[in-house]
């Protein structure tokens, strides 16, 4: 089970040994963000910060008509625990969703299990057969992440990329105590301990040469989670990463003369508009160009690797490539 951390009540005290902090290390998830990003269209956004981000979502959501019920019944809010078996901490750095989908796949029966009420139904139905139903909760959750994630991947997966070189130079400068103690307000680091604010209960946990797994997630905020049951997965954390604030600020188009004079004034300048994953209509009304102009210029954009597109029902959505966002950023 995955469990939410709230800086209200006890202190847990996670114990590092010298083989723990060799083995503590950084990962991003996928998988993770799109059980984390369904808890926000449910309600766990209470602060607002995704607000922009839902609302581009969801009639998305209904347009691509999904049957998305063999996920949504895992994912109860306000139940802060999570099935463990939905969210397996990755094995490598940067897991593609694919890879982490075989991992879901091959869950031994055993270990489809939960203790939050809401989701004992579909837990239940998946231990029917185990096979069958898991397979169709990764097609569900691949169709979900098509539409809800997929354009907004390149600008999420810059953010961790940051926070994670941030925290690697603050454990270049002044090792383990630097890197966790500055890691979020609710986690402090003394004397090999590190102190975990959390709900009710407070206690000691041995990470038993494990070491610890960090994992920064843009949908937890202002929240952290936390796996430490299962003997056969690495103890997790999943934190918010800095300058979650920004991620879906909208910022005034940069005007670049640099990037004009190699891609051209109008390809520099949809480069620049899709700070937000949008549709040929939509940028052609942006900028005042004929759709079929605009749809030139993209294909072109596309061409070079610097956009992406994706289809949700009759409508495609073009989003900056990983190389877009870091021209745009230059």
């Amino acid at each position: 089970m995955v469990h939410e951390r709230q800086a209200e009540g006890g202190t847990l005290e996670i114990e590092f040994s010298a083989e723990d902090v060799a083995r503590t290390r950084f990962a991003v998830s996928p998988l993770w963000e799109v059980v984390a990003s369904v808890r926000v269209l449910k309600g766990a956004d209470e602060q607002g910060l995704h607000r922009r981000w839902a609302e581009q979502v969801r009639p998305l959501l209904a347009a691509a008509k999904l049957d998305l019920a063999p996920l949504f019944c895992l994912i109860n809010v306000p139940t802060v625990g999570i099935p463990g078996f939905l969210v397996p901490p990755p094995t490598t750095p940067q897991p593609s969703l694919e890879v982490e989908l075989a991992t879901l796949r091959s869950t031994p029966p055993e270990l489809l299990h939960t203790k939050s009420p809401g989701a004992q139904p579909g837990v239940a139905a998946l231990r029917e057969d185990p096979k069958r139903g898991l397979g169709r909760l990764a097609e569900v959750i691949a169709a979900y992440w098509d539409v809800a994630l997929a354009p907004y991947w390149p600008r999420i997966l810059t953010l961790f990329e940051g926070d994670i070189l941030h925290r690697a130079k603050h454990f270049a400068e002044g090792g383990a105590r630097r890197l966790l103690d500055d890691l979020d307000p609710q986690l402090t680091w003394d004397s090999g301990t590190l102190q975990l604010a959390r709900r009710c209960t407070r206690g000691a946990l041995q990470l038993d040469g494990r070491g610890l797994l960090l994992v920064p997630s843009v949908f937890v905020w202002p929240r952290i989670f936390s796996t430490f049951g299962c003997k056969d997965w690495q103890p997790t954390l999943r934190y918010p990463p800095r300058g979650i604030g920004t991620l879906w600020e909208q910022r005034p188009p940069p005007h670049s003369h640099a990037l004009a004079g190699v891609l051209g004034r109008t390809r520099a300048l949809l480069l620049a508009e899709l700070a937000a994953p949008a549709s040929t209509t939509d940028l052609a009304r942006r900028i005042g160009l004929s759709p079929g102009g605009v749809s030139q210029h993209l294909t072109a954009l596309r061409t070079a690797g610097l956009v992406s597109a994706h289809r949700t029902g009759r409508v495609v959505l073009y989003a900056r490539t990983r190389v877009g966002e870091a021209l745009v950023r230059g």
